[in-house]
């Protein structure tokens, strides 16, 4: 009898491998690698997200822009002009390509000018979003601080000559920031050659107006909380009192600074503030408030303070440091900026010289004024080297 267990073996097609099938062919760009197009060189081997959305987002037609400017100002100017500083970058006076309908693309063996300023990478990395959510952490913050302090009427315990301290010195730093913020930050945020130059420019001009808008609503708070507390004391001091007006006249200054971008940001973070900026905010308010029953006020110095001193100040170097150190234009930018300190150093420590009756008008006074301007004049030395300058002949006074 047949076993008719014994399956039979159908007669049907059988699959046939040739490696002809969709995607069975290897080639040499099928790596995710090879399909990773970047058109800018990372500043480390990976490119980070800040370098993605900052990096030639700026169209120039020194790189990519076939057309040439698309736009243009009244008196013929067009797009982003390098000659709107003097300092100088590796490139820049190679010639601008010629451009235009029908001249094609990139001319041979083309080496684009310029090179130099896309060098810089801000190394707080911020942009758009990281600005936003910074300034909202510090505000959130010091919300949290001077609210707790209202709750435990912390403001009961300063002294009388403390309370217009505040008031009149403490309120006046506000013009400062604000006038600093806007009318320089701001005033030359579209100026500089590339987008991480702008981005960076944008983002001190932001955190200035913030802080000046910390100390705005600071004085609001102690008006409502601490009873004959002026709120608007700090316009007359601003306006009339002698101790201001040398930092009044020297902010101004920095407002009328005229075609140069890279001469405002340099007067500003390089020399105004670590001799007045620091001096009156580290080595004076800070010092002089815990003595004095306030522990409130140095939470909100602190918050500007840290933005110049992990912020503004560092993208500052990185952006003018090397340039000290250009290949092309080391000594051309070493004697710029040489020169730049002669006009502003003596200005910025005749500022800081008229502000001294400020240090006497506390009931427990800080540290003398000489030790302070000694420890902002060794701040500002440390700067100058970091940027590859000697120190000015004018700090040794």
């Amino acid at each position: 009898m047949p076993d008719e267990a014994v399956a039979q073996e159908r007669s049907v097609p059988k699959p046939m491998f040739t490696d002809a099938e969709a995607g069975a062919r290897t080639f040499p760009d099928s790596g995710a690698s090879a399909r990773r197009y970047n058109y800018f060189e990372p500043a480390k081997r990976k490119q980070t997200h800040y370098e993605d959305v900052t990096v030639e987002v700026q169209p120039d037609p020194r790189h990519y822009l076939s057309q040439g400017w698309i736009y243009g100002f009244a008196d013929g100017e067009r797009g982003y002009p390098l000659h709107w500083t003097k300092l100088k970058a590796w490139g820049v006076d190679k010639p601008e390509p010629r451009r235009g309908i029908g001249t094609g693309g990139l001319p041979k063996d083309f080496v684009w000018p310029a090179h130099g300023w896309h060098w810089f990478r801000d190394p707080n990395e911020e942009w758009e979003q990281t600005l936003y959510r910074y300034n909202a952490n510090v505000v959130r913050q010091l919300t949290q601080n001077v609210e707790n302090a209202r709750n435990g009427k912390a403001f009961a315990a300063w002294s009388p000559n403390w309370v217009r301290f505040v008031e009149r010195h403490v309120g006046a730093w506000m013009h400062i920031e604000h006038i600093l913020g806007l009318y320089v930050f701001a005033a030359n945020e579209r100026s500089a050659p590339t987008n991480m130059h702008n981005t960076a420019l944008a983002a001190n001009c932001a955190r200035k107006i913030r802080f000046a808008q910390d100390l705005a609503l600071y004085n609001l708070t102690l008006t409502e909380e601490i009873e004959g507390f002026d709120g608007t004391a700090h316009l007359e001091a601003w306006n009339s009192d002698v101790e201001w007006q040398g930092a009044r006249k020297l902010t101004e200054a920095l407002t009328a600074i005229q075609d140069d971008w890279g001469e405002a940001v340099f007067a500003t973070n390089v020399v105004f503030e670590p001799l007045v900026g620091e001096l009156f905010r580290s080595n004076l308010v800070m010092q002089a408030a815990a003595p004095n029953g306030d522990f409130v006020t140095p939470t909100v110095i602190g918050a500007g303070e840290s933005d110049y001193a992990q912020r503004d100040l560092r993208w500052t170097i990185a952006c003018m440091a090397p340039l000290t150190e250009d290949k092309e234009f080391a000594e051309h930018n070493k004697e710029l900026m040489n020169g730049w300190l002669s006009h502003w150093v003596p200005q910025a420590l005749e500022a800081a010289r008229t502000m001294q009756p400020l240090w006497s008008q506390a009931d427990h006074r800080p540290p003398r004024f000489e030790d302070s301007l000694d420890v902002a004049k060794n701040r500002f030395a440390v700067v100058c080297r970091d940027l590859g300058l000697d120190v000015p002949e004018e700090l040794k006074l």
